[in-house]
């Protein structure tokens, strides 16, 4: 891991001038501690001068907090950004459009690199394209690092804790929550819709080229939709990223089993939703496919725009784990506020403190959270108020 060296910084926020990279800037402020050395990244000094603002008003020791020019477009810029941090973060998406920069940056620096992104085909690319640089260099580059895809990781890793060791295991993620959608993810959303060929061949020369466990198997549920007895809901199988997540932390270590399935649902109380969530799923993508209704959806709402406080403080969401295994059963449960704002922010500084700070596994290149951070930072998400609980064990 050649390309450690001693930073400036411990974490560089790039895109902080954007709504979710001020309530991570806001968290840092709040929550880094007083000898944190952090520094804001972004194309504006005009921007980033009325975030450093702000964020005085919160601490005042932000009042000299640095301020570092780059831009996703100016290469330069970004190894500048990308040799000064130990852990640079970004919230600047759709990644697809404005990620690969800094994460090749940060590969080629031996920087660690967090991002919120919960687009496949951008992280299925940066593996085929940065991961052998990052394991060369000891660089950590780890996406999902959101409400994309802590809960979900780092539940099912949690849960197959509670399970017997060295037997076949399947675990399966119920979803529910209550907020809004923000701008970033809905663009990110309707972008991936409209790239489905693309993230095709891409998952398939990365499943040609990744290695796989030779004595162990990794697959999914039969998912489907149904009513769910234990949980007393409708469940809908959901194909975000999260499962690809848990299962290729589960690839990468033994103690998910022999033999690990996962599955992924949301839930919903009445039949009737299941049919609107289907046919909205549905509109989106056949509308995405077409640039004239493509951009029409974009334009519903702007990338950088979010929720008041109020209606952030309104928000939640519960993941319900249901773990089997060696005659056990256990339900897990993982949860917290505003998911797509509030939660985030603090699920995605948590995970920059925690990879500047903690004694982590000496693992490099493209990682899951699970992989990376593990018991660490479920250790640092409960301390911050994000609940992991055993519900019931049989």
């Amino acid at each position: 891991m050649a390309g450690r060296h001693k930073h400036e910084y411990e974490i560089v926020l790039f895109g902080a001038t954007g709504f979710t990279g001020r309530l991570t800037a806001q968290y840092l402020a709040a929550h880094g501690g007083s000898d944190l050395r952090w520094a804001l990244a972004g194309r504006s000094q005009a921007r980033l001068e009325a975030v450093r603002a702000e964020l005085a008003q919160q601490n005042p020791a932000c009042a000299e907090l640095p301020l570092l020019l780059a831009d996703s477009g100016d290469a330069a810029s970004l190894q500048r950004v990308a040799q000064s941090a130990k852990v640079v973060v970004s919230t600047v998406g759709p990644y697809i459009e404005h990620g690969e920069p800094l994460v090749a940056a940060c590969a080629g620096a031996g920087t660690d690199y967090l991002d919120l992104t919960g687009e496949p085909e951008f992280v299925d690319r940066m593996w085929l394209a940065h991961h052998d640089t990052a394991v060369a260099s000891g660089a950590r580059i780890v996406h999902a690092c959101g409400f994309d895809s802590i809960p979900h990781d780092l539940g099912a890793w949690f849960t197959v804790q509670q399970l017997p060791e060295g037997v076949p295991l399947t675990v399966e993620g119920f979803v529910r929550a209550g907020g809004t959608v923000s701008g970033g993810t809905w663009h990110s959303a309707i972008t991936a819709l409209s790239r489905l060929r693309q993230y095709a061949d891409v998952a398939r020369e990365r499943r040609r080229r990744e290695d796989r466990p030779m004595d162990r198997t990794i697959g999914s549920t039969h998912q489907r939709i149904g009513f769910n007895k234990l949980l007393g809901t409708w469940v809908v199988p959901f194909p975000s990223i999260d499962p690809q997540v848990v299962r290729r932390s589960a690839a990468a270590d033994d103690r998910y089993g022999p033999a690990f399935r996962y599955g992924h649902y949301i839930q919903v109380r009445r039949l009737s939703t299941v049919a609107t969530l289907l046919g909205g799923v549905g509109a989106a993508f056949v509308g995405a496919q077409f640039r004239i209704t493509r951009e029409r959806l974009l334009r519903l709402r702007d990338p950088g725009e979010g929720p008041e406080e109020d209606a952030r403080a309104k928000a939640w969401f519960k993941v319900r784990f249901i773990g089997k295994g060696g005659g056990r059963r256990v339900i897990t449960e993982v949860s917290g506020g505003d998911p797509g704002y509030g939660e985030t922010s603090k699920m995605l500084s948590e995970s920059a403190l925690c990879l500047a700070r903690d004694p982590l596994p000496k693992k490099a290149g493209s990682l899951t959270p699970a992989t990376a951070m593990g018991n660490k930072l479920i250790e640092r998400l409960q301390k911050a108020g994000i609940d992991f609980r055993i519900v019931e064990q049989a």
